[in-house]
């Protein structure tokens, strides 16, 4: 991969990375961190990498990393907890309300096969170069995600 190529990555891939960041981890700056870290190791490995599968590459190295924020951040215990009081406004705030809340409701790994199935429409076999699972289990394990979000978004207490 040449400079121009690396920098046409940049320039098409970072907001789609920086969502399936953000929808990961719940919080910008990590999210942010994760897309410098991942175009970081996307340009130390761009001689390994064809600009045709540097947005799987990406997406994989930003899934690998949410997970190991996740565990790191499982270890360690705050004495105060940050409150991010800054909100998206636009005309579907309450539907995106409600969604973040559906999807908080699964675990991690759960969450992330949804964002890259349905927010960044890879395919089941891109799903799993991506995450490390044969396509069966990426079906099986969406399935369980999905099954778990429509009981949460049908359940009136929880739209209303």
């Amino acid at each position: 991969m040449e400079l121009n190529e690396y920098n046409t990555c940049v320039s098409e891939w970072s907001d789609a990375v920086y969502r399936f960041a953000c929808k990961c981890t719940g919080n910008g700056e990590d999210a942010r961190d994760i897309v410098q870290n991942s175009f970081e190791v996307l340009w130390q490995k761009r001689r390994d990498v064809s600009p045709g599968k540097a947005k799987a590459f990406l997406f994989q190295v930003a899934y690998r990393q949410s997970v190991d924020m996740y565990r790191k951040q499982n270890r360690i215990s705050y004495k105060e907890q940050v409150n991010d009081t800054r909100t998206v406004t636009n005309g579907n705030s309450d539907l995106k309300k409600i969604l973040d809340r559906a999807l908080s409701k699964i675990d991690d790994q759960a969450r992330a096969l949804v964002l890259l199935k349905d927010y960044e429409g890879y395919s089941y076999d891109e799903i799993g170069q991506i995450t490390g699972l044969s396509d069966s289990q990426v079906k099986v394990y969406l399935h369980r995600a999905r099954k778990i979000l429509k009981e949460y978004l049908v359940s009136v207490e929880h739209v209303i």
